[in-house]
């Protein structure tokens, strides 16, 4: 392959360059399209655009490869913890036994809320939800920390070592709330899943018990989830930050992108599938019906994915977990029975063969979830705690790239040509 490749738009022909990345993906620069030629491309979606050069993580939909720095998600989720990755995607190596230890002490110090948060949370009616309380407070942490002089060791380290600490206390936070529980203060002596763990679930009468199987299980959410290339949510916070928004504001845009049911809201929708049909007497072969029936308004979900073409690296491994869990906790679930059922047969089945629909990291997440007790407006929030250090180390990839402009898309305009006003007593 040249590198260059020529695009002719009328009389015009330009040329643009070939880059290929280390995994062999192949791009086509088209900065100078434009202004060359006055045309743009078209790409609903952006699903064929590449928006920025990354090195932290690799993504092979049509084989079932998802790598943090070169790592395979299947090594990091048997080795690892959640910390150690957050360290790994923010930094690019694994972390020395010494990095790794005050890292963690750095992490662990600054789990505390301000005692004026408390008011914040109050403020919120009963019902609102998780996600619209979490987003608020992360953006309501700009308020308490000033932008700090940037640098390696100055202060965007520190505001991504507090939203690390803080994003799991203010998650617990805002469930409490909900609840009408008294707010639970971290514990530091506990790590990072476990402290998040007690403070969902301790009460001031109890002492609070960690179940070290639960605390695992937690865990390997978190790895599975903490970074999946430009998706909707990262691309988000890549395009907030690109306008030199804080950190704070740019991942409280992102939680919101996460929000939506077509991103982190998918493994809700998975649970609320499988309770209609434990509702219909776990008829697995009705479910399957519907979703072929072009007319019927049922929608399988957690099956298929925007990248994977082949089974989701990660719904391998939850699986795996979710009969580990279960089996440890000695509990049976209905839903897992008929998840399991209908995974059977949507993999035997043609229609979902052809359409290469294998279940995806979301079919599974709700489950385990749901074995932790976690509630379902928290499903989506879960989600985020996850994803946080991905969000993080993108931003903090996109503020030090030189290539880095402010997100601009073009569009195409369809609307009226050039017409003129119309005073109101004549329309």
């Amino acid at each position: 392959m040249g590198d260059m490749a020529y695009i002719k738009v009328g009389e015009k022909t330009v040329e643009c360059p070939i880059t290929v990345g280390t995994e062999k993906e192949v791009s086509i620069d088209i900065a100078n399209l434009r202004s060359a030629t006055g045309a743009i491309t078209m790409d609903h979606g952006y699903a064929n655009t590449g928006s920025c050069e990354s090195a932290i993580t690799f993504l092979d939909g049509e084989n079932g490869i998802l790598q943090y720095r070169g790592y395979p998600i299947d090594q990091l989720a048997e080795k690892s913890n959640f910390l150690e990755v957050s360290w790994l995607l923010l930094k690019g190596e694994l972390p020395t036994k010494a990095q790794y230890d005050a890292f963690d002490k750095a992490v662990r110090n600054h789990t505390l809320l301000r005692e004026d948060m408390k008011r914040f949370f109050e403020s919120f009616p009963r019902d609102a939800h998780p996600m619209a309380i979490l987003s608020s407070a992360v953006l309501a942490l700009s308020a308490f920390y000033d932008d700090a002089p940037k640098g390696e060791e100055g202060g965007e380290d520190l505001d991504i070592v507090r939203l690390l600490a803080k994003l799991p206390t203010l998650a617990a936070a805002a469930y409490r709330q909900s609840m009408g529980l008294p707010f639970a203060y971290p514990d530091n002596t506990l790590d990072y899943a476990a402290n998040f763990l007690q403070m969902m679930f301790s009460y001031p009468t109890t002492k609070y018990v960690n179940d070290p199987n639960l605390a695992k299980a937690l865990n390997l959410l978190f790895i599975l989830h903490a970074d999946h290339e430009q998706n909707c949510s990262t691309s988000t916070v890549r395009m907030v930050g690109s306008s030199q928004a804080s950190v704070y504001a740019s991942i409280a845009a992102g939680i919101c992108a996460l929000w939506g049911p077509l991103h982190g809201g998918a493994n809700q929708a998975v649970l609320e599938m499988l309770e209609e049909i434990n509702q219909r007497g776990g008829d697995v072969k009705w479910a399957v019906a519907q979703a072929k029936d072009k007319t019927s308004s049922f929608r399988l979900m957690g099956f298929g994915h925007r990248v994977y073409k082949n089974f989701d690296p990660r719904a391998k491994i939850i699986k795996k977990a979710c009969d580990s869990v279960l089996n440890a906790m000695d509990r049976r679930d209905p839903l897992l029975d008929i998840a399991r059922q209908l995974e059977e047969a949507a993999l035997t089945d043609d229609y979902f063969i052809s359409k290469k629909l294998y279940p995806n990291v979301d079919f599974y997440s709700g489950i385990l979830y749901r074995a932790l007790n976690i509630p379902v407006p928290m499903f989506t929030v879960m989600f985020a705690l996850g994803r946080l250090p991905g969000w993080l180390a993108q931003w903090k990839e996109m503020r030090a790239s030189k290539n880095t402009r402010i997100g601009r898309p073009r569009q195409i305009y369809t609307g009226y040509t050039k017409r003129d006003y119309v005073p109101m007593d004549k329309r």
